[in-house]
């Protein structure tokens, strides 16, 4: 494996990290937006418990694996099956900050 092969690597997982970070604040938003789903509250519980589970202080190598791509992963999954009306209103939340100014 070349010294390119491992940069391109590495700028796949920060885009990864970049859509996690949107995801995570969708998911804070939708937590908390009046017409999220019933569903969301628990799927999101089992996920922090996935992220916060032992065995990735036992395996410590099968953490990191888990920590860097699978939780990204599975969050996008998560904030992907949320209504259209939730994440618009995610989207169009920065407009509304600038017109309570």
């Amino acid at each position: 494996m070349g010294p390119h092969t491992k940069i391109s690597n590495m700028l796949r997982l920060l885009r990864l990290w970049r859509v996690a970070r949107r995801d995570l604040g969708l998911l804070w938003f939708a937590l908390r937006h009046r017409h999220r789903p019933v569903w969301l509250w628990p799927a999101a519980i089992v996920l922090a418990l996935y992220a916060l589970e032992p065995f990735n202080f036992a395996i410590p190598f099968l953490g990191i694996i888990d920590d860097f791509i699978l939780l990204p992963l599975i969050l996008h999954l998560l904030v992907g099956l949320l209504p259209d009306e939730v994440r618009a209103g995610y989207d169009r939340r920065p407009l509304l900050r600038r017109t309570r100014s």
